[in-house]
């Protein structure tokens, strides 16, 4: 090694620490479950010596494994290139380019925190999952972790703020708590608690008198009321729990522009969170509106970047979410500064619907998955029980409407447009989209039609981009409207495979 190269670094020393005290709680966390069933076929002395010895014992061997592991693990950053060295059985050493890393990410569960350690993840950009896009150094000191975040982030000649829009742009404000509630991970957590309650009672043989007990309570109600009554108890958990959720995601949250042109978001109660995104990276923001936040005027911003990796869905914290769900008037100020832009993009211009033939379409697709709901209910209730044709058309009743009026919902929500220099697209009834992509971001276009669009003069346009999720589509649009779309938001780039009618 020259003398010029700086020395490898190695992990925190006190990671073997925190590696016992891990395998210790997952010890405990196994053992002392098991022990109440074994204590059935074992002496009292050997389930008590099992639960003493066998977490002292995983810890012992958690410690030996990872103080080998972290002597075998160096880190370095040079002037053109970050790398690392790692492995027991099997060495391996990388080396990227500094100019590739895109993201660096810094988290500390609450163990790590105890200890002022940081877990880093070192984004390359690539979109391959595993380590094919990304190197982890688990752990570093936290002063560690932010020097190594600063370093590698840091690029020469990156745009410096012309706007005065440095600094923190939002903070978390304590209303937005009432958002979480309204979204489908609530009654999924009110069912996931009464689940957890029945295995714990399982584990100390009290299971039975638990049913029992919620039985006894139940029997002097009619059945309705017994439903109701589960309903509002399943709800009323699911609230507490969506609600505590969210304040462990987006605590002491802090989106800010640092100079040099590099957003960072900053969350977390117990688990704290860093995630940096290049604006240079940066090809546009979704303005995601999940259904019970739309009824309240509200929406959350996720980052349509390269190199970034992409949540599912309606995560509440996804780990392109740059801001959480808010009062839209507020969503709309951070995109514009976010954007450096003087409005919103999806302010700042009216999206054009689409054909009514897109809402035949939908409703169609509504009626048909409500068939194929109650056709087996109502074949089976022929032929096994006739109790199974009261379930059928008593579903029906609800499901039907419902489904119509998600039909009619995700019509509402097709629109797309044209402003400055950012194209438009929204569609979704559960879940609405409206992303606001960069035009010069685009580097293709995929048109799909279907022998039924085709029928009715519709066709589907997805711009193709290597940001974000790669793709994002204008569904049903009619087919002169949707060609001239992607005409119009890349000239150019579509005009030799339209044909045109020069008579």
């Amino acid at each position: 090694m020259s003398a010029e190269e700086p020395e490898w670094k190695r992990l925190d020393r006190r990671t073997i620490a925190v590696t016992a005290l891990r395998v210790t709680g997952v010890a405990v966390v196994v053992v002392v479950p098991a022990s109440f069933s074994l204590r059935e076929v074992l002496p009292v002395w050997a389930v008590l010596a099992l639960v003493m010895t066998a977490p002292i014992l995983a810890a012992c061997v958690g410690a030996a494994v990872d103080g080998l592991r972290w002597s075998r693990t160096g880190y370095r950053v040079l002037p053109d290139r970050f790398e690392l060295r790692q492995g027991i059985v099997v060495r391996s050493r990388r080396s990227l380019e500094r100019d590739r890393i895109r993201t660096v990410d810094i988290t500390a569960s609450p163990l790590l925190r105890l200890f002022r350690l940081a877990h880093v993840k070192i984004g390359t950009g690539e979109q391959a999952s595993g380590e094919a896009g990304a190197l982890s150094l688990n752990p570093i000191g936290r002063s560690d972790a932010e020097w190594l975040r600063t370093t590698l982030l840091d690029r020469a000649g990156a745009r410096e703020d012309t706007t005065g829009r440095d600094g923190v742009l939002s903070t978390l404000d304590a209303s937005w708590m009432r958002y979480a509630p309204m979204s489908f991970l609530t009654p999924t957590l009110g069912a996931a608690a009464f689940g957890g309650a029945l295995q714990v009672a399982e584990w100390f043989g009290l299971q039975s008198d638990v049913v029992n007990w919620a039985l006894d309570v139940l029997d002097g109600l009619p059945l309705a009321g017994a439903i109701v009554l589960l309903v509002a108890a399943g709800l009323a958990v699911g609230v507490v729990a969506a609600t505590a959720l969210f304040v462990e995601m987006w605590w002491q949250y802090r989106l800010e522009r640092e100079p040099g042109g590099t957003l960072r978001v900053r969350r977390g109660l117990l688990t704290t969170r860093s995630i940096s995104v290049e604006e240079r990276r940066l090809r546009g923001v979704e303005l995601v509106e999940p259904l019970g936040n739309r009824f309240l005027g509200a929406a959350r911003i996720d980052a349509v970047a390269t190199g970034l990796a992409r949540g599912q869905d309606d995560k509440s914290a996804s780990h392109n979410t740059l801001h959480p769900a808010a009062p839209l008037d507020q969503i709309h100020r951070i995109v514009a500064v976010v954007l450096r832009e003087p409005v919103s993009p999806a302010e700042a211009v009216r999206l054009r619907a689409h054909p009514t033939a897109a809402l035949g379409r939908r409703v169609r697709w509504a009626l048909a998955a409500a068939v194929a709901v109650e056709l087996p209910l109502v074949v089976l209730g022929l032929a096994v029980t006739p109790v199974l044709l009261h379930i059928a058309w008593i579903s029906a009743i609800v499901l039907l409407p419902v489904a119509v009026g998600l039909a009619f919902a995700a019509y509402r929500s097709l629109g797309h447009g044209i402003t400055g220099g950012y194209l438009l697209a929204r569609h979704g009834a559960v879940r609405r989209a409206t992303v606001a992509l960069q035009r010069s971001g685009v580097i293709g276009w995929t048109i799909r039609q279907s022998v039924f669009q085709r029928r009715r003069g519709l066709l589907t346009v997805t711009a193709t981009t290597a940001a974000g999720s790669q793709a994002y589509a204008v569904y049903d649009v009619a087919e002169a409207e949707g060609l001239a779309f992607a005409e119009h938001a890349v000239p150019g780039l579509l005009t030799p495979f339209l044909e045109r009618d020069d008579r």
